[in-house]
């Protein structure tokens, strides 16, 4: 079934994406909860028109999108915890928190376009690698690590 997008939706698409998606995923969740409308033929020109309007609009975004793209591709991020035996962590690391990390750093992105590639939830210490949409075009990778904090010192981001 056709549909186009009114909002975005996390692992689906983002405002105006002409989808394709299953009927009965777009007749009970999508379109009652408001996030998709059919892709009608004049619902499509009415979008297409919009989009035409947004053109501007657009091309700021993407701007932006590269400026936070170069900030992150110059930024390595170090995330000192406490840990127990085997190295497993007291607590959790996860889009959230890697959300007020980069925040910290000056750079705004919701919780809901950073991904954690593999895990959703980081539970051990080491070296992972996180997916951040920028933009509709846009995705970029980022790799982080997450070390062992010394139980005296208290805990901070390098």
């Amino acid at each position: 079934m056709k549909i186009i997008l009114k909002k975005d939706v996390e692992n689906l698409g983002f405002q105006y994406d002409e989808l394709n998606v299953r009927s009965g995923y777009a007749r009970n969740y999508l379109i009652p909860k408001g996030y998709a409308v059919l892709a009608l033929p004049g619902v499509i020109k009415n979008i297409r028109e919009i989009l035409k309007q947004r053109s501007s609009k657009e091309r700021c975004l993407v701007e932006k999108s590269k400026e936070i793209e170069n900030k992150l591709k110059n930024l390595t991020i170090k995330i000192p915890v406490k840990v127990g035996k085997g190295g497993k962590l007291f607590g959790s690391i996860n889009n959230q928190e890697l959300m007020k990390i980069l925040n910290k750093k000056g750079i705004y992105i919701e919780k809901k376009f950073i991904r954690i590639t593999g895990n959703k939830v980081i539970k051990t210490v080491g070296k992972y690698q996180a997916i951040i949409h920028l933009h509709k075009k846009i995705e970029l990778s980022f790799n982080f690590e997450v070390l062992a904090a010394s139980y005296t010192s208290k805990s901070s981001i390098i």
